[in-house]
Order: C-alpha cells, then structure tokens, then sequence
C-alpha cells in the first residue's frame, strides 16, 4: 500500500524548547508515512533531545552546526534546502520565529529558513505570555506575508505550568497538515 509521503523530502527544524520531545515523535511519524527526514537543530534543541534520538528515528545524519560540512564543498544551508519538499520548524519558538521575521542568520537552522527552496511550515511552541506578545504577534504576521504556514499552538497544561495557549500541536495534526500541503504537488525528485 502506497504512503502518502513516499518520495517526499522533509527538513525538520528543532529549535529549543520542550517541545522538541514531540518533534522526535514527528520525525517518526513522517518516516512511518515514507518520507525522507533530514533534521537540523539549533544548540538549545540540544539540551532538551540528544541529536542520536533523531538519527536513530530517520536514519539520517543530524545537522546541528552550520560549519561542520563533511567536505570543503558542501554548503549545508543551500545543499539541505535544495532537496527538501517541506521544511518543517517544530517547535517553532519564539526566539526561532523573530530570527526568521528579522532575517537574522546566527546559526544553522536561521540559515536554512532564509535559503529555504520550498514551503516552510512552522509549528509554534511557547509559553502563552510569549505567545501574546506583541512583538511575536507581529513577527506571526510578517513570516504569513513571506508566505510561511502555520499550525497554530493550542490551548492546555503548558510546561512552566501555566494553562493557556502555547502548546504545540500535537504531532498527528502537523502530519495531517504536512500531508494536505504536499499532496497538492509532486516531489522535487520527481521533477529533476
């Protein structure tokens, strides 16, 4: 039987929050629906999930430092942009989303979202006053004009124990979500 993202190449994002356990059971979810997945994450995802959960769920290399290409010649925030079909930033947080909307470059996964070659959809994470804030709200907005797609956080239990909007969605309904947007185009491999 013929999954629905066979032939599809998605780049995860992590970024650092405690959200970031949920992205491991994203990675293999998307794996278990026959996609490609190739995860990059910024230092602070680190401190929350070891890059060796994400190798062991996609079967790939971790991609945690802009500078550590294997050879001279590979560039990974254009080579990883290239292939990919999706990019996926889940969490998306706060400090992660105002880099993009500023266009600010610092490490490797704010390179890939300024060099990215395909649709990018974010899956916010955060704790609710940060969710609201002004600042966020506004870089929400301004990542929309650039043509970002979001799922937007919901409401319960969040980590510092607060109740509120915030959570990230949970990792069945960014799949679903990531499904409906590539079935609406044939993968990049397919157009080479």
């Amino acid at each position: 039987m013929a999954k629905p993202l066979s032939d599809y190449e998605i780049l995860l994002g992590v970024s650092g929050g405690i959200a970031a356990y949920k992205a491991a059971q994203l990675c293999s979810l998307l794996v278990q629906q026959g996609a490609a997945v190739t995860v990059a994450m910024t230092e602070n995802a680190r401190r929350f999930v070891q890059p060796l959960t994400f190798r062991t769920l996609s079967g790939r290399r971790v991609y945690t430092d802009t500078f550590a290409a294997e050879n001279e010649y590979d560039i990974h925030h254009i080579s990883l942009t290239e292939r990919a079909d999706l990019l996926v930033v889940a969490p998306a947080t706060a400090n992660i989303l105002a880099k993009a909307a500023a266009g600010i470059c610092d490490e490797l996964l704010s390179n890939l979202l300024c060099s990215a070659d395909s649709a990018i959809l974010a899956a916010p994470a955060m704790n609710r006053r940060m969710w609201e804030n002004p600042a966020t709200r506004r870089n929400v907005e301004i990542l929309r004009q650039f043509g970002y797609h979001f799922i937007s956080p919901e409401s319960g239990h969040l980590a510092c124990g607060d109740e509120g909007i915030g959570r990230m969605s949970e990792p069945a309904d960014i799949l679903a979500c990531i499904i409906e947007m590539l079935s609406q185009k044939k993968p990049k491999r397919h157009l080479l």
